[in-house]
Parts: C-alpha cells; structure tokens; sequence
C-alpha cells in the first residue's frame, strides 16, 4: 500500500512538469527498455546458438535419405527440355553451315 502511495506521488509530481522534461523522461525509460530486451534477446540467441545440435538436426533432416528419393523420382521435364535443348543447337550449326555456304 505503501508503495502504491510512493507511486501515485510520483506519476502526480512527473505530471506537473513541463513537457519537454516529461518527453526526455519518457524517451530514456523507453530506451533503457528497448537496450534490455535487446541485450537479452541476444543472450538468448547466444545460449540457443551453443546449444544446437548439428549432427542431430542433419540425421532430422535425412539429407542422404533425401538425395536417394530424388534418383528414383522421375523427371519427365528435364529430359523433355535436354531434347529441346539439343534439336535447337543442330538448328543453330544448320543456320550456321547455310550462312557459310551463303558467302
């Protein structure tokens, strides 16, 4: 009770300050908040860096499990377009013999 008493003096006595002190006061208490929680946000995502376990997030991912699943999966598109690919490079050397024997 005591303390709610301390603390409704001290919001009276900020409320009667000017403005300008009022505005300094208020932007220090928000940048003595914001420089904690970001400092330990930090300390946060220092002890969660130390404590990851690589090799048992790599055997999660099951990245070697991963590659064999992609040999077997079929890939239609791709042989599709290495065809194109090839047709349009015999049209090129065809278009580039003509242009030779043009001249």
């Amino acid at each position: 009770m005591l303390k709610l008493v301390k603390i409704s003096e001290f919001i009276k006595k900020l409320q009667t300050l000017p403005e300008l002190k009022r505005k300094i006061i208020f932007w220090s208490i928000i940048i003595i908040l914001g420089t904690s929680l970001f400092i330990l946000y930090i300390k946060n995502i220092g002890q969660k860096i130390k404590s990851f376990q690589k090799e048992e997030f790599l055997e999660e991912l099951k990245i070697p499990q991963l590659k064999e699943e992609m040999k077997i999966v079929p890939q239609p598109e791709v042989e599709e377009n290495f065809k194109k690919l090839k047709e349009l490079i015999k049209e090129m050397e065809e278009a580039k013999h003509s242009q030779y024997e043009e001249k």
